[in-house]
């Protein structure tokens, strides 16, 4: 349930509402609003009595919340999330680029990327530091170095930087560099991570897992926000399907579906969606086309030498390229469909 506070409500009042949710074996979780303070009522086994509410003082009405996902619901918080790092805010009617290279290999591939990326329109710079792999032969990343070497990004171009935990035991440790910690595919429903990520003050940066449904993908956003951290961003990256002729199957209806169910940024990554240069800037144009609040970018400026996933990273000039086209779709659309 979702008591709705007057305008006008004292703290002392809300703080009165709170403790009688409290006395009642519930959880209480006020969420500011623009207008006016709401409270959830979560952790109840059975239907709430809104008689229990209704009359006393400061509170304006009780609205039941039908989802199983409360706080990521807009059932609960109308109005759109916006995360913000540094100058830039996600979510807020603009679009928003991130784009790096797959993982971090040296000082100078970093930086060289980096500062092709923001010349061409990025916002965020991502890079792994750590890479879960599906081939322990791989290459897992330089670890605390790769850190290192992302803050370094940082402090050269202004751009803030977003880069994968993999566990609890490195938590600590990328929380203290990254900007935006990413949850990646495979760690969806970790939920001892997804805790550790709701007691984070850090943006969390959520991507679906393989072939997890919505409602499963948006009940593990569900933990971090039930932890406290309301900064919470959705990434859709391709779910696993029967076909053979890219590496995933971008769900490009996701996003209306989401934008409608939850009042969290959703941004796409075309890259691991497709897996394949080629079909890296066509979905990139699907996504915007769709409603997305941004894109997740892989480039490399020597894919050809790249150590993980240079067959996915696009060019810096085809990078280029993306930016022109998506951000002429996206001018389109916030023109309204007259335009088009």
């Amino acid at each position: 349930m979702l008591i709705v506070m007057e305008k006008t409500a004292t703290p002392e009042q809300i703080e009165n509402v709170v403790s009688i949710i409290e006395q009642k074996g519930y959880t209480p979780r006020p969420i500011p609003g623009g207008e006016r303070v709401a409270i959830g009522v979560l952790r109840n086994k059975g239907p709430v009595d809104a008689a229990l509410f209704l009359g006393i003082p400061g509170v304006k009405d009780t609205v039941p919340i039908t989802r199983p996902y409360k706080l990521v619901s807009r059932e609960t918080q109308p109005e759109d999330t916006i995360v913000t790092v540094g100058d830039v805010a996600i979510g807020n009617g603009r679009l928003t680029l991130m784009a790096g290279p797959c993982a971090i290999e040296s000082e100078l591939q970093a930086l060289t990327i980096a500062e092709k990326v923001k010349a061409a329109g990025a916002h965020i710079f991502r890079g792994g530091a750590f890479k879960p792999r599906t081939s322990p032969y791989a290459f897992q990343g330089m670890g605390e170095e790769g850190l290192k070497i992302m803050a370094r990004v940082r402090e050269v171009t202004g751009m803030p930087i977003v880069t994968e935990v993999m566990d609890d035991q490195t938590f600590d440790l990328v929380e203290t560099y990254a900007d935006i910690i990413q949850i990646g595919t495979r760690n969806m429903q970790n939920f001892s991570l997804l805790k550790r990520a709701g007691r984070s003050r850090k943006p969390i940066f959520l991507k679906r897992g393989l072939a997890a449904t919505i409602d499963e993908w948006l009940m593990a956003a569900e933990y971090i926000l039930e932890g406290g951290n309301t900064q919470v961003i959705l990434c859709e990256r391709g779910v696993r399907t029967f076909v053979n002729h890219s590496r995933n199957t971008l769900d490009v209806s996701a996003v209306p579906v989401v934008r409608k169910e939850s009042h969290l940024p959703i941004i796409i990554d075309p890259s691991h969606a497709g897996g394949r240069r080629d079909q890296v800037i066509p979905l990139s144009r699907a996504a915007v086309a769709v409603g997305a609040h941004g894109l997740m970018v892989e480039v490399h400026h020597e894919p050809d030498k790249a150590m993980s996933d240079g067959a996915q990273s696009l060019y810096p000039e085809q990078f280029v390229s993306l930016c022109r086209q998506v951000d002429a779709i996206f001018r389109i659309l916030q023109n309204g469909t007259d335009a088009i």
